[in-house]
């Protein structure tokens, strides 16, 4: 307000109010300090003191809450309408009514004061054209008050009895960029963001209906730079002779205090969200949980497993998905996956640069290498516009990285996104760091198991794709393992098996008899049947006593297509997929574990492989639940595997491990055999 610094001056910047048929006064500073007083407002409340505190200029009121409002008014910036409150004075027996509104106003120099604009309506204005001619004045004083209010984040709008914009708004179309032929009528709804615009037009008209005393919404405004930010409508209705004849509004920017509130209730969220867990894979779940919907669309977090020395040569980076989130609406990834990235992937340079990157593109037209294979595909299919890769750091180092995306028509990741999603991870450092301990040592034992797994052969005709995941709940290496070769005929094997025990000896004792199992295959091409059982008198050599389960399957070419020969010693069941999805448990060629003296030899089973048919060999972890029969979990495995028969061998695997409610307390390895679709 020019001119409202002081005395001299302030005249010349409200006298324009001075013959208003309404009272206007204005107050400034914490004490509220009076300011101005039109001539309607001294005929109301008499000749009041310029410069007194507003508790002395008044003090003869018998009204005393009138001071806690200018307070709220000074201290939140949110306009108060009284509507007929009543105001008595000690001199004066009759007790009187005034309509009154109280808003922030700025002042000279940065300073703020409170302004107030009250008519009393004691008694009620009955003729028309007298009503008419004062609702006219009251428009000019409300455009008067606008201009006061153009220093500041309040929008001023009037509202027909129906709800309908019904006069101009300098305010609104300063704030929106929309001009008055846009924003008459209902054109101001299309202003509102798309999320927002169903529940503020619905709690709107229920106000405007119902006969509302005053209506109140959150909502967010597209500015005139293009961006949407919060804001909060107030609206009261002004009424005559108890029929509503218009609506008078204000909306006030509170972005800030809705990102500030928004930021608390995510930490809060996240907070609570891991007081009770202890595994790391189990936290950075329940993040991502946090994280979609209130800041992403999508969630993936991927572990770093450091095997780059024993997996493929030249590539830098193994990492397994284990958990993720997906909003209402859109598909979700499986939790487990395990890839293999190559040196160009923006997951790698997150975790080198150990910095968040954010990629913003066209909807669903992802770059090449900006996430894992299955997930750069889900983001084509969901629509992406912005991908963030946050590598989490927890004690110096990088055990895990959390992509962030955004789908559709919502709006990319903005950087104070970024730095919510930093304090999240912040906030929960040292929840995590104990959890990484674990997971360090877990994950030693995973690369020394890993080290003693060969990966399956690549072949022309079949597919094979293995996985091994370990349990959650261990930090020690097990007994899980399996192996694919090709044996000197030309025939390919695939084998399976588990050692007893969880430790260090049952590792060794898996690598022994891995081992074995391979050179006794290689030294002789005989039934599957008659290995194991060579193999089970060969473990008399081992210095411990080792029991163990395997099967072993010979996938072998004959006139018209394939067929299996394999058997099964003391083993899980293999089972067989068709591609029509047709499931079933191979019985056949069963006999006892292995580390005892059989009565008779290991039997073994033949029987036709059909085109395009899934051959799975699994390990008890997938089926095992504690105090449930295993055949449940077998049933629940060969149902899910036949509903994914037509997916891809990797993604096949990857579905299994996720799909399934395993006990966690067992490490697990699958090993999968597709045929070829034609002979």
């Amino acid at each position: 307000m020019e001119g409202a610094g002081d005395g001299s001056r302030c005249g010349l910047a409200f006298e324009v109010l001075d013959p208003a048929p309404v009272g206007v006064a204005v107050t400034s500073g914490p004490e509220h300090r009076l300011l101005y007083t039109n001539a309607m407002y001294r005929a109301q409340f008499g000749e009041r003191p310029m410069g007194l505190p507003l508790e002395k200029a008044f003090a003869e009121f018998v009204q005393k809450r009138y001071g806690t409002l200018f307070d709220q008014v000074y201290e939140t910036g949110e306009p108060v309408v009284l509507n007929a409150a009543p105001a008595s004075m000690a001199d004066e027996g009759e007790e009187r009514f005034f309509t009154s509104s109280l808003s922030r106003v700025s002042l000279e120099g940065g300073a703020h004061g409170v302004l107030v604009v009250t008519t009393e309506v004691t008694e009620q204005i009955n003729a028309t054209q007298e009503f008419r001619a004062i609702a006219d004045e009251r428009s000019r004083i409300l455009r008067r008050y606008e201009s006061l209010m153009r220093v500041s984040a309040e929008i001023i709008w009037v509202a027909g009895a129906e709800g309908e914009a019904i006069e101009p708004s300098p305010s609104w179309q300063r704030v929106t960029g929309q001009p008055w032929e846009e924003f008459k009528g209902q054109g101001w709804q299309r202003m509102l963001h798309p999320d927002d615009r169903e529940p503020t037009l619905r709690a709107w008209w229920q106000a405007v209906h119902g006969g509302a005393d005053v209506w109140e919404q959150v909502y967010r405004l597209r500015t005139a730079d293009g961006c949407y930010r919060h804001f909060r409508a107030q609206a009261v209705p002004i009424r005559e002779n108890g029929r509503v004849l218009e609506w008078v509004g204000t909306c006030s920017d509170i972005e800030q205090q809705w990102r500030d509130r928004r930021r608390q209730q995510v930490l809060d969220r996240a907070t609570a969200a891991t007081a009770d867990l202890t595994s790391l894979p189990e936290m950075l779940g329940a993040l991502a949980d946090v994280i979609v919907p209130e800041l992403a669309d999508g969630c993936g977090v991927h572990l770093i497993t450091d095997l780059t020395s024993i997996r493929q040569g030249g590539v830098p980076f193994v990492v397994e998905r284990l958990a993720t989130s997906a909003r209402s609406g859109l598909s979700r990834l499986p939790a487990y996956s395990e890839e293999h990235l190559p040196a160009d992937n923006t997951l790698v340079r997150a975790v080198q640069e150990r910095r968040p990157l954010l990629k913003i593109f066209p909807k669903g037209a992802p770059p090449p290498n900006l996430a894992p294979a299955d997930f750069q595909s889900w983001l084509t299919a969901s629509e992406a516009n912005s991908l963030l890769t946050l590598p989490v750091v927890v004690d110096g180092a990088v055990p895990a990285v959390v992509s962030a995306v955004t789908c559709e028509d919502r709006a990319p990741i903005g950087w104070d996104d970024i730095e919510l999603l930093d304090e999240i991870f912040d906030h929960a450092h040292d929840a995590l760091s104990n959890a990484i301990r674990f997971q360090r040592a877990q994950q030693v034992a995973l690369a020394l198991q890993h080290s003693l797994l060969a990966e399956p052969p690549t072949l022309p005709d079949l597919e094979i794709t293995a996985r091994y995941q370990a349990s959650p709940t261990a930090a020690e290496v097990g007994g899980d393992w399996y192996d694919s070769f090709v044996l000197p005929d030309g025939v390919t094997v695939v084998a399976i098996g588990d050692v007893a025990g969880h430790d260090l000896g049952a590792a060794v004792a898996m690598s022994q008899l891995r081992n074995m199992l391979r050179a006794l295959a290689m030294d002789r091409c005989e039934p599957p049947g008659e290995i194991l059982t060579r193999l089970n008198l060969a473990m008399e050599s081992l210095s411990d006593d080792v029991t163990a389960t395997a099967a072993l399957a010979r996938v072998e070419r004959v006139e018209g297509g394939h067929q299996l020969h394999y058997a099964v010693a003391g083993h899980p069941p293999p089972l067989l997929v068709t591609a029509k999805g047709e499931s079933y448990f191979l019985d056949g060629g069963a006999s006892p574990l292995l580390g005892f003296r059989h009565e008779q030899p290991c039997s073994s089973e033949v029987m036709p492989l059909p085109p395009r048919s899934t051959l799975l060999l699994y390990t008890d972890g997938l089926v095992e639940r504690s105090g449930e029969h295993l055949d449940r979990g077998l049933e629940r495995l060969r149902r899910l595997a036949g509903s994914l028969a037509d997916e891809p061998i990797d993604a096949f695997c990857d579905n299994l491990l996720s799909g399934l409610p395993t006990s966690g307390q067992d490490d697990i390895a699958v090993i999968a055999l597709r045929l070829p679709a034609e002979p």
